[in-house]
């Protein structure tokens, strides 16, 4: 992540913690003095060996990003109540340091402080450290960056946060080189020791605001769904699209998925050609470009620049499920070889890379190795020729890839990406287009072999249930795009994993998974995405068993997160230990927030099993956030929220077919792009409710059905598509 997350960038939510943070100005002069500026410096990461120091606490945990910490000469503790116990006797502030192993300015922080014996002596007399892994974490992670963004309009990781001994922050920042960070540790010093009645009444304005944060009104009045308020929202998303590059405008670049999800729904619902150009362009450019690995396919987790070109190096495995499932529909839609490429690509990074002997899905790749971000995925010139040793394969690969003979970024070295259409490169050598990739691929693939005895970067191999969950539903959006049984194989073994290691008998869920293990009760998000995964999952194969556990999840969810007094989920459960604040996932981000995934979950649960309940839940959600989604100028950080605003507007079809053919009739029809429909299906009598008495012996019928009244059923694709206006 970049060091940085501007407010300006952020949403609603974010201008939510300006004016909260204006109360707290007087909490802000006050610490004034260490909010120290520094400038931006281009270091490396050094890869912590023991440094012949003795482990401490973290030599237990099963954090890859915790464990990199272990051996350093700072105390860490892991979170916890003995942490806060031990800060509590000893009358300590707590220093609270947030991060992931991904994360490149992660590691330049521990190699300059915290590996420094002088910095450790300082941490170690006057406080109680704490390590935390945000991914295992995010509950935590939460109630500090909060902190951050209110203290000083931005946030970011590596996060180092004080607080007092009961975990209520009193200050919060990011990266802090190790002269400036020493100085933030003697001012604390000081302030602890001659003022700190002050510090607990910042530390009291500061959980006041963290607590308001998520404050959520209940709406009460009668509302409209209507078509011209989508059709607004995407008109001020269409505007802060670069038209050129794709994506928003500027820098970084983020893949946000669902934003473009949304948007290719909304283009084919209204026939809408700039909001389809919109996302067939930034489809294109993010293909083309270096944030995209071109030999080994996956995508990194944002681009430095405005054009897609240079990469954040890390990998993470919710960007890679996330974008699947975009590129899969966009692929239905469009027919655009170069997304099925990049599909197909990606799956296999994920089978080679990410993907445990079990089944699951590991959480991400290093940006960094050899202390060098980016340096395993980089080529100079003279590499490039020492493996494509033929001077017309060299200069094709050259020509096709941008490289230069003195490199087209850093210290001569060249990142790989495609300037040109392909279309049009193919056309002025000659070549079909499939020609073209078809030579390109057996130099990628002498390229990949080479690389692969390069040292490769780290691996976070815990297995979180909700990232796994975006892997399993990208699965089986490629499956339905591409036909390939593998992939729903590869989705339906990594579902059997959630839910033997993952789920206990009462329903509830675990969030890790490592080394045989599973640990930390399950947030908000691993059991709406689960959830979700588990409805995709039944409409490709027609199994109850994961429809049934969905809604058995669901109710448990219910039971457990849901707040009564706003109707709306907290984040975390009712049966974890309390933080100093209990936080809400309201806006979409990269992730789409648990809420708006909740309530699009069941939203579709109680359409399955006519549940009403289910439905008013979640169009009580939806009314609840209309208002500042509408009022607002950021509809990218709704995006999740507008998909179910989407089908309140366009009730989606609810496909059920019923007999012997269910299945294949359900792969013929999936094949084709839809905006909004709900596929059930049985080969015989069913007692789930749109299923009921439709079964004909020696026929399979389609159903379309909306509001849960069908159409005449027909037993023909093409006619079934046609009451459901599809036109390819």
């Amino acid at each position: 992540m970049s060091r940085y997350l501007k407010i300006s960038a952020l949403n609603n939510y974010y201008l939510r913690i300006h004016k909260i943070g204006k109360r707290v100005f007087g909490l802000r002069m006050f610490l004034l003095t260490i909010i120290l500026s520094y400038s931006c410096k281009n270091l490396s990461q050094v890869k912590n060996d023991n440094l012949g120091h003795k482990p401490n606490l973290l030599i237990n945990e099963s954090s890859p990003y915790l464990l990199q910490h272990a051996y350093n000469p700072v105390d860490w503790h892991p979170w916890g109540e003995a942490a806060l116990e031990k800060a509590r006797k000893e009358n300590k502030l707590l220093i609270v340091s947030i991060g992931y192993a991904a994360c490149h300015w992660c590691h330049v922080m521990e190699h300059e402080s915290f590996e420094d014996s002088v910095v450790a002596k300082i941490m170690n007399e006057h406080f109680v450290p704490i390590k935390v892994d945000r991914e295992e974490r995010p509950d935590v992670d939460d109630i500090y960056m909060a902190a951050a963004q209110l203290l000083t309009g931005r946030g970011g990781w590596p996060l180092n946060a004080f607080a007092l001994p009961d975990g209520r922050p009193v200050w919060a920042g990011t990266y802090f080189p190790r002269d400036q960070w020493i100085n933030i540790l003697e001012q604390f010093v000081r302030l602890k020791n001659e003022n700190y009645d002050r510090l607990v009444g910042s530390a009291d304005q500061l959980t006041s605001g963290i607590r308001s944060l998520d404050n959520v009104v209940v709406n009460t009045s009668a509302m409209e769904w209507r078509e011209e308020e989508l059709g607004a929202m995407a008109e001020q998303f269409l505007s802060s699209l670069d038209p050129l590059h794709g994506g928003r405008m500027g820098s970084p670049k983020f893949p946000m998925p669902n934003n473009f999800e949304w948007l290719l729904k909304y283009a084919d619902r209204k026939g809408d050609a700039g909001a389809l150009e919109g996302v067939i362009n930034t489809l294109e450019k993010m293909a083309l470009g270096g944030i995209y690995d071109q030999l080994g396919g996956g995508f990194s987790r944002y681009s430095v620049d405005a054009i897609w070109k240079v990469p954040h190096f890390e990998k993470m495995l919710y960007d890679n499920g996330q974008l699947v499932s975009l590129y899969a529909q966009a692929f239905k839609k469009t027919g655009n070889p170069l997304y099925e490429r990049v599909i197909r690509q990606t799956l296999e990074f994920i089978k080679r890379e990410m993907t445990s002997s079990e089944g699951a899905f590991y959480s991400s790749l290093d940006a960094d190795s050899e202390g060098e971000e980016g340096k395993f995925y980089v080529w100079t010139a003279d590499e490039i020729d020492a493996v494509l040793n033929s001077p017309e394969q060299n200069a094709l690969f050259r020509s096709y890839y941008s490289v230069r003979d003195s490199g087209n970024w850093e210290h001569g070295s060249n990142i790989l990406h495609v300037n040109q259409d392909p279309i049009k490169f193919a056309d002025s050598k000659g070549l079909e287009v499939e020609e073209l990739y078809g030579q390109i691929d057996e130099l990628n693939q002498r390229m990949l072999d080479a690389r692969e005895k390069r040292v490769r970067p780290g691996l976070d191999d815990k297995i979180l249930t909700s990232w796994n969950a975006l892997m399993i539903s990208g699965y089986i959006e490629a499956y339905k795009a591409l036909g390939d049984q593998e992939y729903l194989k590869t989705a339906t073994k990594a579902a059997h994993f959630l839910l033997s290691r993952q789920m206990t008998g009462e329903f509830r869920l675990y969030r890790n998974y490592k080394d045989g293990k599973s640990a930390i009760n399950g947030f908000l998000d691993d059991y709406a995405l689960t959830i979700q995964a588990l409805l995709a999952l039944y409409e490709v194969t027609f199994d109850k068993q994961w429809l049934a556990t969905g809604n058995r999840l669901a109710a448990y969810a219910i039971e457990h997160f849901y707040n009564e007094d706003n109707g709306m989920f907290n984040y975390t459960s009712d049966i974890d230990p309390p933080l100093v604040a209990r936080k809400m996932e309201l806006s979409d981000n990269v992730i789409p927030a648990s809420n708006s995934a909740m309530a699009r979950a069941l939203h579709r649960l109680g359409e399955f099993y006519y549940n009403g309940s289910f439905v008013e839940m979640s169009i009580q959600m939806m009314k609840n956030m209309a208002p500042t989604i509408l009022s607002g100028k950021q509809p990218g950080f709704y995006s999740n929220w507008l998909q179910l605003m989407f089908d309140l507007v366009y009730p989606p079809y609810e496909v059920a077919i019923v007999g012997q053919d269910c299945k294949v009739l359900a792969k013929q029809m999936q094949e084709h792009y839809t905006s909004n429909a709900a596929f059930l299906g049985a080969e015989g009598e069913s007692d789930l409710p749109l299923l009921k008495n439709k079964f004909v012996e020696g026929k399979t019928m389609i159903y379309v059905c909306q509001d849960k009244v069908c159409k005449l059923p027909v037993t023909e694709i093409q006619a079934a598509l046609d009451l459901m206006n599809i036109n390819d």
